[in-house]
């Protein structure tokens, strides 16, 4: 069992704008973020391996943003970004403030509401996953809280060629980390990069 990490960078590590809404899921500096993500979406063949490695996780973690646009009270509406069957197909603990109850989509996702912290959750997705392994889904705010807890066992970045200028960085109010380069693989759209703690 291994707690991972997938996120797709800038050449300046930001990952998502700080102006969220539900046009602009990454914020409008990035729109809808086609940029940091083309690889994904635009050439999934060259990637294969990558996405697989991000969908086969048995649970996963994500802060309250990366489910949704809402700072306030719940939406009840809302059941995330990802239509009525989100990609995850497990268990989904959300990192919160305010209470939820869970929400239950079609493929086999629920979306579990954690309102204790970033290590609350991660225990509670290790404990659905069993054998399997964790991720951190994202985004940049609850990754690095992950890895400042020092709960983040495999990084794996996917660095997109352009900046962007400001925004949600990778690695902000981490501190020291010692991680191990495990490998490297680039394409015309981005470079993959994989550390291990």
């Amino acid at each position: 069992m291994a707690v991972t990490v997938d996120l797709s960078v800038s050449l300046d590590l930001i990952a998502a704008g700080e102006d969220q809404t539900r046009e602009h899921p990454f914020g409008s500096r990035l729109g809808d973020a086609e940029q940091l993500h083309a690889w994904m979406f635009e050439h999934p063949d060259d990637n294969a391996d990558e996405l697989a490695a991000m969908t086969a996780p048995a649970a996963y973690v994500m802060g309250r943003h990366m489910f949704g646009p809402d700072r306030g009270e719940w939406d009840l509406d809302w059941t995330g970004w990802w239509g009525p069957e989100p990609p995850y197909h497990g268990p989904v603990f959300v990192v919160c403030s305010r209470p939820r109850e869970s929400v239950e989509m079609d493929g086999g996702t629920t979306f579990h509401f954690v309102t204790d912290g970033v290590e609350a959750a991660v225990a509670q997705a290790v404990r659905a996953a069993g054998d399997g392994d964790v991720a951190i889904a994202g985004g940049p705010t609850t990754i690095n809280a992950g890895l400042r807890a020092g709960l983040v066992d495999e990084l794996r970045l996917h660095i997109a060629p352009i900046t962007v200028g400001e925004g949600l960085r990778i690695f902000d109010g981490v501190g020291e980390l010692s991680l191990r380069p495990l490998s490297s693989r680039t394409t015309p759209h981005v470079t993959h990069v994989t550390w291990r703690r």
